[in-house]
This record gives C-alpha cells, sequence and structure tokens, in this order.
C-alpha cells in the first residue's frame, strides 16, 4: 500500500454519499485490496451468489479488472458485473500515480424486471445456484435508471478528488520508494521482478511502474539490468582473470548468451572489448 487513509474521514464521506443516493461504495487501495465500504454488509443478492465460491472469486477479479481499466481510462468506469448488475468506479489519483478507487455497484439497471431477472439468472448460471432463490432475492431490488447511475459517477468522480484535496488520502512515496531503490539496489543480481517487488512492498503493479518512470526514466526491469551491467563493468575492469560466463552468473544473468545481447546493447561493445579497451 502505498498511501496512508484517514478512516474516521473516509467513513463519515461515504456515509453522506450513501444517505444521499442511497448507493453502497467501496474502497480499494493501489493493490485492489478492499479498505473499507459503507453500508459494511453486502446486498442480500450479493451474499446470496458469493455463497458459491467461485462467484466470489469471479467478484474480486471483476472488481480487479474494473479498476485496472478506471485507471488507464483517467475517468470513472460504468460496466456490468459478472453477475448482471451494474456497478461504476473511479480512480483516486495523486499526480501521475494511482494511490484508491472508488467503486459503487450492486445496482438493477434495466428496463424492467422481469428482463433484469432473467439477465441476472442467466449471468450467474454456471455457479449452479438455486435459480428460485436468486429470483427472490432479484424481485427485491429496485430498477435503477442509466441517468441515474451517470450521475451518480460523476458525483464520485468529484469524491474522489476531494479524497487528495482534503488530504483523506496522502501519498506515502518517499519512504516506499525509498525502501524499493534500497532494495534494488541490494538484491540487483538475484532473481527479481515486478511481481515480487509488488508482494514484498504491498505495492501495485501500475503505481510501481509510475514511481519507476519518474525516479529512473525507465521501468523496473529495465533499470534492474541496467544496475547489473554497471556491475558487469566493475568486475570486468576489476578483475581481468575472472571469466566472463562467471562474470554474467556473478550479476544476476542465468543465460550467457543473454547477458552478452544486453551488455553489448547497453555498453555499445561486447564485454570482451570493453576489458581490453581504454579506461
Amino acid at each position: 500500500m502505498l498511501s496512508t487513509f484517514d478512516y474516521e474521514k473516509l467513513e463519515g464521506l461515504l456515509k453522506d454519499y450513501y444517505q444521499m443516493t442511497g448507493i453502497r461504495i467501496t474502497i480499494f487501495d493501489d493493490s485492489f485490496h478492499e479498505l473499507i465500504s459503507y453500508p459494511e454488509k453486502l446486498p442480500d443478492v450479493c451474499r446470496f451468489i458469493r455463497q458459491n465460491e467461485e462467484a466470489e472469486k469471479a467478484c474480486h477479479q471483476c472488481d480487479r479488472d474494473a479498476c485496472r481499466t478506471a485507471s488507464v481510462k483517467h475517468a470513472p468506469y460504468v460496466y456490468r458485473c459478472h453477475a448482471g448488475l451494474t456497478e461504476a468506479v473511479a480512480p483516486v489519483f495523486l499526480g501521475s500515480i494511482p494511490v484508491a478507487y472508488l467503486l459503487f455497484g450492486h445496482l438493477f439497471s434495466y428496463p424492467d424486471k422481469k428482463e433484469g431477472q432473467a439477465q441476472v439468472i442467466k449471468a450467474c448460471s454456471r455457479y449452479g445456484l438455486d435459480n428460485d432463490k436468486l429470483e427472490k432475492y432479484v424481485e427485491g431490488l429496485s430498477i435503477v435508471e442509466k441517468t441515474y447511475i451517470l450521475s451518480a459517477s460523476h458525483i464520485l468522480q468529484a469524491v474522489a478528488s476531494y479524497l487528495c484535496m482534503d488530504r483523506m488520502i496522502t501519498l506515502r512515496q518517499q519512504e516506499t520508494m525509498a525502501q524499493i531503490d534500497e532494495y534494488i539496489t541490494g538484491h540487483f543480481a538475484e532473481d527479481l521482478d515486478v511481481t515480487f517487488l509488488c508482494e514484498r512492498f504491498g505495492v501495485g503493479k501500475t503505481s510501481l511502474y509510475a514511481f519507476a518512470k519518474q525516479n529512473y526514466g525507465c521501468g523496473i526491469a529495465e533499470y534492474i539490468r541496467k544496475l547489473r551491467i554497471e556491475h558487469a563493468k566493475r568486475l570486468l575492469r576489476e578483475d581481468t582473470e575472472m571469466p566472463i560466463a562467471l562474470i554474467a552468473e556473478k550479476c544476476g544473468f542465468h543465460d550467457y548468451n543473454y547477458f552478452i545481447t544486453v551488455f553489448s546493447r547497453l555498453a555499445g561493445c561486447s564485454p570482451r572489448k570493453y576489458r581490453y579497451s581504454e579506461k
């Protein structure tokens, strides 16, 4: 998690939004982990659907995919979820860094109740749910007009912007990036990749990429390659007897031919030529 959150203020804001619109909001962090919801309890229809393990996994995947899409769009994204209900997500940016996502959902938006029931039952057919029970849960939902959802999504984006203005969300950029940079510098010869770093420091791939571009001018993988090649240059000059294959291994390259290719691209010549070139 790259950000810190004022949960007390957030809960108050979500409560106000719910009282105005009747729509439940969930806030996710930059790694798509749920932080807070209001109301906390899911709607009955969603709790019924999520009793199925596969359906619950699909819910989480649907949320993650929607957050990613909104991040790319830099705007609210309205969509039908895997269960046939309408949802919207708005990204929260601090500068160019996505730090959180606001999602509202579980809305029943169809021309009429019968058509909507049929669509939801069809969407959930893969989960082996009791259709009679599902139909009763859907029967309890009120139809929400598309225009209302669009207006609510626009207000949601305004709320997302306000979160940063009122410092309900603040970025721990300096601290987190310093930790990541220190770790990469000390472990670049090991099997490092973006997935490992995201898991270790609890950050999202999009956020890590944005940090890398801002601080290194390139992606994480390219930056690690540059560190390895700089280390290889030092070893080539400091120990002219060390086999180049061993140098490649010490710098984190398990494929000798790949090492030669990368070194030649970044250094402008082969490792052997570099070793005996003028210092």
